[in-house]
């Protein structure tokens, strides 16, 4: 860490000074804005929580007629922002009568009073992808059982058993959402 004198003595220089660090930990949300900087901001979104978890903020029945476009905040500020949501003409007023809900879903899931109001914008809306259905359990194998048969403790055989059938049943490595 350099000293005061240290980095006014680099100035005089021309040298670019070193900078001064405190020994504190930054939250990464600090750091974000800094990294990511206009790309963040041209999309509306600085968390993609509200994008990626959408259906668990308004309910499948709403969540297959709109989707969240962006999350404005007044300038300098965070948190009394407005949320655009694009959605389906008939279902318009239904999302205006539970707005109140829908505002308060979103910043319990952000963790603060981020949205202060939300703005409908009317839009045709494609209908989502549906998801794949999850793969059938597979038996285990004669190897994994004779394993799993030695560990005393019944809940963790029984998770164990679990995990290991959802692993062998899966396509692929796991995907960590």
């Amino acid at each position: 860490m350099a000293k005061k004198s240290e980095i006014a003595a680099a100035a005089e220089r021309g040298a670019r000074p070193v900078p001064i660090r405190s020994m504190r930990a930054r939250a990464v949300a600090d750091l974000v804005p800094s990294i990511g900087g206009q790309a963040f901001k041209r999309f509306g979104f600085t968390q993609s929580a509200i994008v990626e978890r959408w259906e668990e903020v308004v309910g499948a029945q709403y969540a297959r007629h709109s989707r969240p476009e962006s999350l404005a905040f007044p300038r300098g500020k965070k948190d009394g922002g407005t949320l655009k949501v694009a959605v389906t003409g008939a279902l318009a007023p239904m999302l205006r009568h539970v707005e109140p809900q829908v505002i308060e879903r979103v910043n319990r899931l952000l963790g603060y009073a981020a949205v202060a109001k939300m703005v409908l914008r009317h839009a045709d809306m494609e209908p989502m992808a549906k998801r794949a259905a999850a793969p059938l359990a597979v038996e285990l194998s004669v190897e994994t059982r004779s394993t799993l048969r030695d560990i005393a403790d019944p809940e963790l055989r029984a998770s164990l058993e679990s995990l290991a059938q959802a692993l062998s049943s899966s396509r692929g490595p796991p995907i960590v959402r």
